[in-house]
């Protein structure tokens, strides 16, 4: 609005130059007279008209300069190797580049956590729309080579899912149901139990957990090792493997634990109520505290609100709700208003990420259905997100 009212008030001070260059004039004094002055009056008409031509060009400029805050900077966005942030990625790639900012494919820069932070630090990428917080504070402690830490060259920007991520251990529901479990304690504890999922014969039970540097699977072996539970094990593979095992052995009503998290559209196939439960860690006295190496502290996250999807009511799944945020290069974001105004402005619906990996895992995940799932969502959201960008805008 403020760039249309600079275009209408340069338009008329052009249309007033011009009436005033015509707009009076005696017809006193002879025609000799009168002869001599209108070619001056009409030359120096003519001039105003080009001056105030070349005022519009100049404000049109102006205009499309304020529209496009990003016109002239490349950006490297990137994104971490787990398929259901790869939507986010998309969406904030198609609207930096409405901005004018020329941005890298994030599909080009995919980055586990325990590498992505300190690429972002060093400046390799400017960004990413996937970091759980405040599982990953802990890549913040990273040194770098000049003796800083990453926490002190990026910075965390927006609300992009607050409180959406929720994390923990899926059981069986038929087993869980067969055998009263209502806590991971009851397995370690109960020979039985423990028998009962122990796939490989050593006598400890298997946990399909996380991939190396995820993060989540250094968090369960905390979570393991300080409440003393020796008697159970977490598998690290890759994650697409491990679910499709564990999908098959649910449906088949095989005792089986595995991590997982929401939003994803994983939660289709092993679904909590359904074939699944999500597994209570006990009590608040079983939630990590800070005392471990690893030091992460949930002890104040209240339990979840699973009702019936979870084993035990009130539900301690071991980890907290995470907030899914921006991280940027903080010289990047200093240096963008613009981007970093809408990093800070963009909260997306927790609904729209979980559909979208629904598609995803059901066959629409090559590049291009990632980049047209995002040009989509844009479209339908056509009037919130062109609100973000116009923020983005008058940050710039």
């Amino acid at each position: 609005m403020k760039q249309k009212s600079k275009l209408l008030f340069a338009l008329m001070m052009a249309f007033s130059l011009i009436a005033a260059a015509c707009g009076s004039g005696d017809d006193d004094g002879d025609s000799g007279a009168a002869a001599t002055t209108e070619a001056p009056a009409a030359a120096e008409e003519d001039a105003m008209e080009e001056d105030a031509m070349e005022d519009d060009a100049m404000e049109d400029e102006d205009h499309s300069a304020d529209a496009l805050p990003g016109a002239g900077v490349q950006v490297t966005a990137a994104r971490a190797n787990w398929s259901t942030g790869y939507f986010q990625g998309a969406l904030y790639a198609a609207m930096l580049t409405e901005l004018g900012y020329e941005v890298s494919d994030p599909a080009d820069n995919e980055f586990p956590p325990s590498n992505g932070y300190t690429a972002m630090a060093e400046g390799v990428i400017d960004f990413w729309a996937n970091s759980w917080y405040s599982g990953h504070l802990s890549w913040h402690e990273n040194e770098l080579t000049d003796g800083s830490t990453v926490g002190d060259k990026v910075v965390i920007l927006g609300e992009e899912l607050p409180a959406a991520g929720l994390e923990g251990i899926m059981i069986t529901k038929s087993v869980a149901d067969e055998y009263g479990i209502e806590t991971m304690g009851q397995i370690n504890d109960d020979p039985e139990l423990t028998a009962l999922f122990d796939q490989d014969g050593d006598g400890i039970a298997d946990l399909f957990g996380c991939p190396e540097d995820w993060t989540c699977d250094d968090i369960m072996n905390d979570i393991l090792a300080f409440n003393g539970w020796d008697n159970i094990q977490q598998t690290k593979a890759g994650y697409d493997a491990m679910i499709a095992e564990s999908v098959n052995r649910v449906n088949a009503g095989t005792p089986t634990l595995q991590y997982t998290w929401s939003p994803s559209g994983y939660l289709t196939q092993l679904i909590p109520g359904d074939n699944v439960l999500w597994l209570s860690m006990g009590d608040a006295s079983n939630v990590l505290d800070g005392s471990t190496e690893g030091g992460w502290n949930f002890s104040e996250a209240p339990p979840a609100a699973l009702g019936d999807a979870c084993t035990a009511d009130p539900c301690y799944l071991g980890w907290e709700s995470a907030d899914i945020q921006i991280t940027a290069n903080k010289e990047f974001a200093d240096n963008n208003p613009a981007a970093r105004a809408l990093f800070e402005v963009v909260q997306l619906n927790v609904i729209d990420v979980a559909l979208q990996n629904v598609k995803y895992n059901n066959g629409e995940n090559s590049e291009d259905d990632v980049k047209r799932h995002a040009a989509e969502w844009i479209a339908e959201n056509r009037d919130l997100v062109d609100s973000w960008l116009e923020v983005a805008r008058a940050a710039a």
